[in-house]
């Protein structure tokens, strides 16, 4: 449905399609059928910007589809080609409920349901795109980062801190079909795409950072990572809720996610509901934590103190900011941000822009990356760093 929303925008000329797919506001798919997404200067407070409007519950009407990039808070002030963040105004999308239902919803916007009915009976387009194969940087640039952050624990500097990198290459086409394809093939949990004269970005993420109903804020952090062979390897499973490294790692993060939501919650409400799950992603095992509380502040002030992820940054969060800024010698982009919705009716969802490319003038880039502890070894997360962009590297060839 997507490839024939983007289709319908362009040859209209009334902006693009935007898309989160997976799990989103209790559906499978919100679609925004035409929205302008723009750069803004002032991205924390945007989501703040709504009407009232009274609406059923489980719609979820429209809202501002964005993005908000590492970016935005690394201390170095590195760039890359697309903007630190960008947001766009949809005043009706097309949602597919859980039970397979589409629905037009609408804030006020014109009545389309006509017009996207049929839309639904017609066959997806197969628009073209041919992608390189993606150049990875040396294994001993990372291996170096990865000693060098373990150094700075060992020295008490910090007690865990998430090193990543950057594979590149060429892209042409259409990106909504690259994006349309991983969903199909890989079916993440937290997709979500986006697109403008500026660039695109194809989120392929299985994790939820920000889910804001009312004053219920929850979060649910990824760490620890194993390789997955098949749905039956639960060999490798139980091996990860094992793991004395990648326990301390979840436990360490989902204890930073809880002081962030603390600084923004009523005292005594910020809870653990559910520790050290293990789940199953495209390729790997992930040992996920969620942190729950009653937040009594605005958007703004939620993504002020909880952003960037936790689980992409490290413990303490401002010294792992500065550490990385230190190590890693590319900047992160979208990589490791967020993206996704705030609606005036649903609330505000993001996902922690993992597993995603950035596509920008010709050009196409996969960051990829870990937590290090001081029980880490270069090798092995440089592997890890493998077994992670191996099925989103499969999506190109």
């Amino acid at each position: 449905m997507l490839l024939l929303l983007d289709e319908r925008a362009r040859s209209r000329g009334i902006g693009t399609a935007a898309g989160l797919c997976g799990e989103w506001f209790g559906s499978q798919a919100v679609l925004a059928p035409e929205v302008q997404l723009r750069p803004v200067t002032d991205p924390f407070e945007v989501p703040d910007r709504q009407p009232r409007v009274d609406a059923p519950e489980g719609v979820v009407g429209g809202g501002w589809f964005g993005y908000l990039s590492y970016d935005l808070t690394d201390p170095s002030g590195r760039r890359t080609a697309l903007p630190e963040a960008v947001w766009g105004w949809a005043d009706h999308v097309l949602r597919l409920d859980a039970d397979g239902w589409w629905w037009f919803e609408s804030l006020g916007g014109p009545d389309l349901a006509a017009e996207f009915a049929d839309l639904l009976s017609r066959a997806a387009p197969s628009p073209a795109w041919q992608a390189g194969p993606l150049h990875r940087p040396l294994p001993a640039e990372h291996g170096d980062a990865v000693k060098a952050c373990v150094h700075a624990i060992e020295a008490g500097e910090l007690f865990q801190a998430n090193i990543c990198t950057r594979f590149e290459g060429t892209f042409e086409g259409s990106p909504a079909a690259l994006f349309a394809q991983g969903v199909r093939g890989l079916q993440p949990r937290r997709a979500a795409f986006l697109t403008g004269e500026w660039g695109s970005v194809v989120s392929l993420s299985p994790e939820l950072f920000l889910a804001r109903h009312g004053d219920q804020v929850r979060s649910t952090p990824i760490k620890g990572t194993l390789p997955r062979r098949g749905p039956a390897d639960d060999v490798l499973a139980r091996r990860l809720r094992e793991s004395v490294k990648d326990v301390a790692e979840n436990v360490m993060i989902t204890d930073l996610v809880r002081n962030d939501l603390g600084r923004v919650c009523a005292v005594g409400s910020v809870r653990v509901p559910e520790l050290l799950r293990v789940r199953p992603a495209p390729g790997v095992w992930h040992l996920e934590s969620t942190v729950a509380g009653r937040v009594v502040t605005s958007d703004a002030e939620l993504l002020a103190a909880t952003f960037p992820p936790g689980s992409v940054t490290g413990a303490p969060k401002i010294r792992a900011l500065e550490l990385i800024a230190e190590l890693e010698p590319r900047p992160r982009g979208v990589y490791t941000g967020a993206v996704g919705l705030a609606s005036p009716v649903a609330g505000l969802e993001l996902n922690v822009a993992i597993r995603t490319f950035e596509v920008h003038g010709g050009s196409i880039a996969l960051g990829v990356g870990g937590g290090i502890t001081a029980d880490s070894d270069a090798e092995a997360e440089w592997q890890e760093c493998l077994h992670k962009a191996a099925p989103l590297e499969a999506l190109l060839t």
